[in-house]
């Protein structure tokens, strides 16, 4: 019996990698995915050059960014036609009396294939302006269909289920793979779901329980970041 094509994506908040990077490293490495899609990549000063190190030590390449999102894959991995898109976002989020500002946002993805079958990665990190989310989520699925193929959308969305964002995801016809993965935030205590895997049909997809991953310690992932990873193992249906 031929056995069927498989994926495995890991999304991960790295927390700008600046944690525990060796814990960091020993988890994204017994997660052993094909394709990484990080969110708080480290930036300002040799943003490259950081991105690049930090690809290093999980024994992946890095390929594309946009904002503080990054695409890293394994050497026997192809990623095709890059895409990356700022993502208009408020400057100033309110809430109560608290008054902050907001980094610019974006997504990126690209083109690769299950067994004989193409497809679209992207990934993003939504803002925590609460209305601004949803029109965030509007230009980062614009992103997704210009690809014209089956997709994983992966990210922090900052939101848990329940909420707006959540339901236009599921409006959209989007299938939820973290229904019954379990809490993603704080990782020490993780206590919320605000970190997504979303499948569009024609794809089949399962959040890889971490307690099921050799290597994978509730230490490693306490001190590597404050969210957990969704590690995704995609097959065809």
């Amino acid at each position: 019996m031929t056995e069927r094509p498989s994926l495995r994506v890991l999304s991960y908040n790295v927390h700008r990698w600046g944690d525990d990077r060796e814990a960091l490293a020993r988890v994204v490495r017994a997660c052993a995915p094909d394709i990484a899609l990080i969110q708080e990549a480290p930036t300002w000063w040799g943003t490259r050059r950081k991105r690049e190190a930090m690809a290093a030590t999980f024994g992946l390449r890095y390929v594309a960014a946009s904002a503080r999102n990054a695409v890293l894959v394994a050497e026997s991995t192809d990623f095709a036609d890059p895409a990356h898109w700022r993502v208009w976002r408020p400057f100033v989020r309110r809430r109560l009396r608290f008054i902050a500002t907001q980094l610019p946002g974006g997504a990126v993805g690209g083109r690769t294939k299950l067994g004989e079958v193409e497809l679209a990665l992207i990934v993003c990190h939504l803002g925590l302006h609460i209305r601004g989310r949803w029109h965030e989520l509007d230009q980062v699925l614009r992103g997704c269909k210009s690809f014209g193929l089956p997709y994983l959308l992966v990210g922090d969305l900052n939101e848990e289920p329940g909420g707006p964002v959540w339901d236009r995801l599921a409006a959209e016809g989007l299938t939820d793979l973290g229904v019954d993965a379990g809490p993603t935030f704080h990782s020490d205590n993780p206590v919320k779901r605000i970190d997504g895997a979303m499948l569009s049909p024609g794809l089949s997809g399962r959040v890889v329980p971490l307690d099921s991953i050799d290597g994978v310690t509730r230490a490693d992932l306490a001190a590597g970041s404050d969210h957990l990873p969704m590690l995704v193992e995609l097959t065809l249906p």
